[in-house]
């Protein structure tokens, strides 16, 4: 997960993968509740969670449409490593059903 406040990121938390799969994932549960716990007590919000696709594009699978009903505020960010030369980083707004790509600013 990724916090801070407005649209500034301040920390990236790391979770363990509770199904420890290459191709699938879902937040060890007590990590989750942690990150969780520690994002609110700084008064931030959760602005992003992001996982790594090993072989597919940086685009949304149905896995991670059907994970964004639970969190359909954060950005979710997607990593390619298909080319692990060349990894992609992608946004992606997943509310009410809809997907459409978010431009992300490095700054």
């Amino acid at each position: 997960m990724v916090s801070g406040s407005e649209t500034a990121a301040t920390e990236v938390f790391r979770a363990r993968n509770a199904l420890a799969s290459p191709y699938s994932f879902d937040m060890e549960p007590s990590d989750q509740f942690a990150i969780y716990t520690a994002i609110e007590d700084r008064g931030e919000e959760i602005l992003a969670i992001y996982h790594s696709h090993t072989k597919s594009p940086a685009e949304p699978s149905q896995s991670d449409r059907n994970n964004a009903k639970s969190w359909p505020d954060p950005v979710w960010l997607i990593v390619s490593l298909a080319d692990p030369d060349e990894p992609v980083v992608r946004g992606w707004d997943m509310r009410g059903g809809k997907v459409a790509e978010v431009q992300l600013e490095i700054a």
